[in-house]
Order: C-alpha cells, then sequence, then structure tokens
C-alpha cells in the first residue's frame, strides 16, 4: 500500500503556510501568503491545493494547525470554528469545514501550538517520547501537552500562557496581558518584554540583555514548575522568537532547578535534555499539520466498509 498524500495548513494571525508533503525534509510544494480577510485567505489555500493536486495528483487528507482558541470538541456543532479571536473578522469563522467541502478529502484540526507540539514529537525534539510538553515563548506564551502520545483537550485546549506565576521581588512591570495582566504571558510573553525594556526582545543588547535574560528565566522557571507538577512530561521543549535569545537556556535550566527545591529529586530534571530547543524552527506547525492529516487519513480508511462485509461490519452471509 503506497503512502498517503498529505496536505498541511498552518494558520496563523499573520501567515498562513500551505504544503504538501510527507515529512519536514520531504515536502512537495509549498506557499506563504498573509492571513487577511477569512474568506479571500480561505480560498487562496484552497486554489492552491487545487493547483498542485492539479500537477502532482490527489490528497488524501489534510490537516491545520491553526491560531485559536477554537472548538475541538468531537460531535460539537461548531467543530473546527474560532470562538471569540482577537484576529479581526475571524471570531466565529469555520476553518476546517470550507476547506473540507471544497477539496473533498478528510480533515484534521488542532491549534498552532498543538500541531507544533506533534510535528515536535514526531521529527523534532521530542521524537521518540509519549509525555512531554511543546512550550511557544513569541509574542506571547502557548503550550502544547502530549500525554500518552495524545494531545491534552477537554472543554477547550490549554492555554498554558495564562498560567499565575509569582511576582519576582523587586518587579513593578504591570503585566501585558488584557485579561490578567501579570499572567505568565504578560510577565515573560515577547509583548511584555518589548514594553518592559523598551525594545524588542531580539535588539537587546550588553547589560539590557543580560538583566532582561535573568528575569526572562525567572519567570521561564516559575511557569514551568507548575508544568513539571501537573503534566509529569518527558521533556519541555520551546520554540519562539524569545527562546532564541542567546544564553537563555543555560539560565532556565538553573533557575528551574532552584524553582523545584529538590522535589521530587529525579535526576531527569536537572539533565540538560529535560528543557531543551525546538528543532523544526519555522516548520514544526506545518510538520504538526501532515501529522494532523495522517491521523485524519487513517481514520477515514479505518471507517470505510470492508470489501465483503455486510452492513454490521462481518461477511455477508
Amino acid at each position: 500500500m503506497s503512502a498517503p498524500r498529505l496536505g498541511s495548513i498552518e494558520s496563523g494571525g499573520t501567515k498562513f503556510v500551505c504544503l504538501v508533503g510527507s515529512a519536514p525534509d520531504r515536502i512537495e510544494a509549498e506557499t506563504r501568503f498573509p492571513t487577511g480577510e477569512p474568506g479571500p485567505t480561505l480560498a487562496r489555500a484552497i486554489a492552491f491545493f487545487r493547483e498542485t493536486t492539479a500537477r502532482t495528483g490527489p490528497l488524501d487528507a489534510i490537516g491545520i494547525a491553526s491560531f485559536g482558541p477554537l472548538e475541538l470538541r468531537p460531535g460539537h456543532a461548531k467543530f473546527g470554528h474560532l470562538a471569540a479571536t482577537p484576529k479581526p473578522g475571524w471570531s466565529g469563522v469555520d476553518v476546517a469545514g470550507p476547506i473540507a467541502a471544497a477539496l473533498g478529502v478528510p480533515v484534521g484540526i488542532e491549534t498552532d501550538v498543538n500541531g507544533a507540539a506533534l510535528g515536535e514529537g514526531r521529527w523534532g525534539a521530542a521524537q521518540g517520547l509519549d509525555t512531554y510538553v511543546y512550550l511557544t515563548v513569541g509574542t506571547g506564551i502557548g503550550g502544547g501537552a502530549v500525554i500518552g502520545g495524545k494531545v491534552v483537550s477537554g472543554l477547550v485546549h490549554t492555554e498554558m500562557g495564562h498560567l499565575a506565576v509569582p511576582r519576582i521581588a523587586g518587579d513593578a512591570f504591570p503585566g501585558s496581558c488584557p485579561f490578567h495582566g501579570d499572567c505568565w504571558e504578560g510577565l515573560a510573553g515577547g509583548e511584555a518584554m518589548g514594553a518592559r525594556w523598551g525594545t524588542p526582545a531580539e535588539e537587546l543588547t550588553g547589560d539590557a540583555l543580560r538583566k532582561a535574560l535573568r528575569l526572562e528565566a525567572g519567570y521561564l522557571a516559575a511557569g514551568l514548575r507548575n508544568i513539571v507538577y501537573t503534566t509529569a512530561p518527558q521533556r519541555i521543549v520551546i520554540g519562539g522568537g524569545v527562546a532564541e535569545l542567546p544564553g537563555l537556556f543555560p539560565l532556565l535550566r538553573a533557575e528551574l532547578t532552584a524553582a523545584l527545591g529538590g522535589y521530587p529529586g529525579l535526576p531527569e530534571h536537572t539533565a540538560e535534555d529535560f528543557v531543551v530547543p525546538a528543532r523544526l524552527g519555522r516548520l514544526a506547525g506545518p510538520a504538526g499539520g501532515l501529522v494532523l492529516a495522517a491521523g485524519a487519513a487513517g481514520a477515514a480508511t479505518a471507517a470505510r466498509p470492508r470489501p465483503g462485509a455486510g452492513p454490521s461490519g462481518g461477511p455477508d452471509a
């Protein structure tokens, strides 16, 4: 049996990435374009897949790793729709439905951060593990937990960026989160760093960078302590622009060791491979889309009646 042909969409708040392939290093076609109004943006994605499949053959499924918040409860009337999102014009938009209807293929959908988590688990820094957390520290903070090989989701997907963390003594910055002020994202996201230091995090240098890194490592470690104790991950993978600041990870590992205070005393928590940088970079989300597409294709195949099977799924009488 030939391998399924897969499509992937990373539906971001600023850009869409669409590709056809089977792995991050086996991409047949790819396009990137700004996220505009919903109708034209989704139409542009559909056009890419139509044009590509006209040249190379049909797809078996498409996976979507989308910005949120998303309705992801199976069987819910609004499954695949965005909820109240700060992206103008996109609240309530059905992201998955138009893709499935226009292209006639199964569609899998998850949040962009959960998609990136799946991508890092399949091909990246969490490869071979079944219980881990992927955290993105960019403009904001988002996290996806994979436990027992499955992404955690219930009434809504996880919103780790809004965890409460203790304020570091002497820090008078009020926080940048419009909902909570000084939650984890409000104190340690890239937007918070820019507001706190008066310049984007990636432009910090010298003493300002050293001070920013110490504070950032302290706040990130405080949030990771919560994650260690609530999800028991085998590894924590961190991506996003802030994670690329030079010298962050050694400071963060030391701060996390201090934050855990010797409890529960596992040597794994102090090892260099417990908190690591993401490996896939800009392809983490699209790679997650490929994982979701493979899952959708497999589910569709399993649901098809077997040749020779009767209505009950058993052999014909």
